[in-house]
């Protein structure tokens, strides 16, 4: 581990991460679907972001494969650091490769927790993210899931991703949202739930932050980093790469950007937890 990390520090679901994040859906094969092409590789990846580069926030998903990432970071960090957060989603079923659909029935969550709890080797985990609402289900239904999963000591904190600004300012009020991870990078810029995470003290997790590459002009991944760092301290950026060479690249050029040393916790704009509404299914 390194006593700077890069980007400087946040706190997201009560511990203090390395601003900088790393996102795992490269760590599969084409589409999202099965094994990379080089399992090895992306096993001393995972390594090397914690390990060498000190990146303390790692990404993923069950539907990353589906089940392959959880699986790999298991083999990779099992038995985890301390300070390491493993932020999951459930709540999408994928029928084929490139084909993601929410699937937001109170079992299936259920079932999706208690089996990335297996694959993970925790008994809790730290930061669920729904990965997406389903709207066929009703959404009180999907969140009071979620929430006697945490009543029950099997999710730290709960996370919402791909939401609105209504989806925000409806469930802010009701729920404790540990984190937002929404799409964002100097492709597409404005995200309104961006502003009302920095006005709410929410960390704010931009997924595809060099949008799939294409953000990053002749290589230059400087740039957009830079520019999504500098809309806040409460944004923690979580790009994806399958390439050690490229996530080196990737961590000098937020150190370039003299992020180091900065630290940022979740202000306390937020309702005590004692006056908030409990949903259960």
């Amino acid at each position: 581990m390194t006593d700077n990390p890069p980007a400087g520090t946040i706190e997201i679901a009560g511990k203090t991460v390395s601003r900088l994040g790393l996102g795992t859906l490269r760590l599969t094969g084409p589409g999202g679907w099965g094994d990379p092409e080089d399992r090895p590789l992306a096993v001393s990846l995972l390594r090397q972001a914690v390990h060498q580069h000190g990146i303390t926030h790692i990404d993923t998903a069950d539907a990353y494969g589906p089940h392959t990432v959880e699986h790999l970071i298991k083999e990779a960090l099992h038995p985890y650091p301390e300070e390491l957060l493993i932020a999951t989603e459930v709540g999408v079923v994928r029928p084929a490769p490139d084909v993601w659909m929410p699937l937001g029935h109170p079992a299936y969550l259920r079932a999706c927790v208690e089996a990335s709890l297996r694959r993970l080797g925790v008994e809790r985990l730290e930061l669920c993210y729904l990965h997406r609402i389903d709207w066929e289900v009703p959404v009180e239904d999907q969140i009071g899931t979620l929430q006697a999963l945490q009543e029950e000591g099997k999710i730290g904190h709960i996370g919402l991703s791909k939401i609105s600004g209504e989806d925000f300012r409806r469930w802010h009020g009701e729920i404790d949202i540990a984190a937002v991870q929404n799409v964002l990078n100097i492709h597409d810029r404005y995200d309104p739930v961006q502003e009302l995470c920095r006005e709410h003290g929410v960390p704010y997790v931009p997924y595809r932050p060099l949008a799939a590459g294409s953000a990053a002009h002749d290589g230059d991944v400087y740039t957009p980093l830079s520019w999504l760092l500098g809309l806040g301290p409460h944004i923690a950026p979580i790009p994806g790469t399958g390439s050690p060479r490229h996530l080196s690249n990737i961590v000098r050029a937020v150190t370039l950007g003299g992020w180091e040393g900065r630290r940022w916790s979740p202000t306390a704009r937020r309702r005590p937890s004692c006056c908030r509404r409990r949903r259960r299914t």
